[in-house]
């Protein structure tokens, strides 16, 4: 029987390539993540699907840079305490644009820290982000929410596993450069083949020149189908192709992947955003960092960052470690906290015009 932990040591040569490795559209990406990894192609193959299938893998599937699609933000909602686990299921289970839900909190009563719920969202290019808010906080409850949209992104990108032995304060040569958000328009034909491209893998599909079946769903032939898929990867619309790692709950066997969610605030002054964001993004443990405005329910935060880990102590570490070296570039930090996660949820928040559309009509009808 095949090891389906993430640190068996095969699995995690495999998954040090898989998770975040992969850029961009690729025709053969099980080929690629032999040749990166050192290991077999259909031993890639097999360990991959088994572990799909055993749940230590949640999900593989070509990831979309989804900022430019659709209109997105990091949601903070302040949520009764009585209603805050229905808020979180509604979110979970009947909205298709909330990805991740998460319930967070701090060490301390701090700026913000009565907003417990926190979510993702992404509504279709078209539609309002605040209207949906307003809709979701009268399904659930909601007294107040705060809508952050991403101004720019420097770090994006899994990695569980070769995170795990990073040292605090370990960064790259260089300042992340950020990725402005921008809006680009597609073709009914280009959606027809990016909505084929992003669903997610069966274990059947774990299998060389995986790209044939998408294809005709698509209603292309194969040729066209990675012609549109590689023009789209060109385009900044396409992410990665990779396997997400179940990193919030314990496998069948009871490891864990990770078991602290740190999300770091940092307020910076006006203007030095993008130079603050880069020396943040920079540091190889966060596997996610923006510029968002926070607005003054939360000090003004401007900056944030998430980082995963099994020891709470060491994040502070790696947060200490980029609050020095914020310090030594003279970026002055007027504010900062860390929210940590608890409960928590991840799916992939839909984006598609047409399935937003009969959402809609299914809300007003309940």
């Amino acid at each position: 029987m095949l090891p389906v932990e993430h640190n068996d040591p095969i699995n995690a040569k495999i998954l040090s390539i898989s998770e975040d490795k992969i850029e961009g559209f690729v025709r053969e990406p099980f080929e690629e993540i032999a040749d990166r990894s050192g290991v077999g192609v259909e031993d890639v193959m097999v360990r991959i699907a088994a572990m799909l299938r055993a749940g230590t893998i949640r999900r593989v599937r070509q990831t979309l840079l989804a900022t430019n699609l659709a209109e997105g933000a990091l949601v903070a909602w302040k949520v009764p305490e009585e209603k805050i686990e229905s808020a979180f299921d509604w979110m979970f289970q009947r909205d298709p644009f909330s990805g991740h839900v998460v319930l967070r909190s701090t060490d301390t009563v701090s700026a913000g820290s009565d907003y417990k719920l926190w979510t993702t969202l992404k509504v279709p290019q078209g539609f309002s982000l605040h209207e949906h808010c307003e809709l979701l906080a009268k399904k659930v409850g909601a007294e107040r929410f705060r809508l952050m949209p991403a101004k720019g992104i420097f770090t994006l990108g899994v990695g569980h596993v070769r995170r795990k032995t990073i040292e605090p304060g370990t960064k790259a040569d260089q300042p992340a450069k950020m990725i402005p958000v921008q809006r680009v328009e597609l073709s009914e034909d280009e959606w027809d083949v990016l909505l084929a491209l992003k669903r997610e893998f069966d274990v059947e599909e774990i299998k060389p020149s995986p790209w044939i079946a998408r294809a005709e769903e698509a209603g292309v032939s194969l040729e066209e189908f990675c012609r549109v898929a590689e023009d789209l990867s060109a385009r900044k619309i396409v992410g990665r192709f990779s396997t997400f790692l179940e990193h919030v709950k314990p496998s069948a066997g009871g490891v864990r992947v990770t078991r602290f969610n740190a999300l770091f605030h940092w307020a910076v002054p006006t203007g030095r955003e993008i130079e603050a964001g880069g020396e943040v993004g920079r540091h190889h443990i966060l596997t996610h960092c923006y510029w968002r405005e926070a607005g003054p329910e939360f000090r003004n935060v401007n900056i944030m960052a998430v980082a995963h880990g099994t020891d709470k102590r060491l994040l502070l570490d790696h947060k200490a470690a980029i609050d020095q070296h914020l310090s030594a570039r003279e970026i002055p930090i007027s504010y900062t906290n860390v929210f940590w996660g608890g409960r928590s949820e991840i799916k992939p928040s839909e984006i598609s015009p047409r399935v937003y559309h009969e959402w809609l009509s299914e809300q007003g009808k309940s």
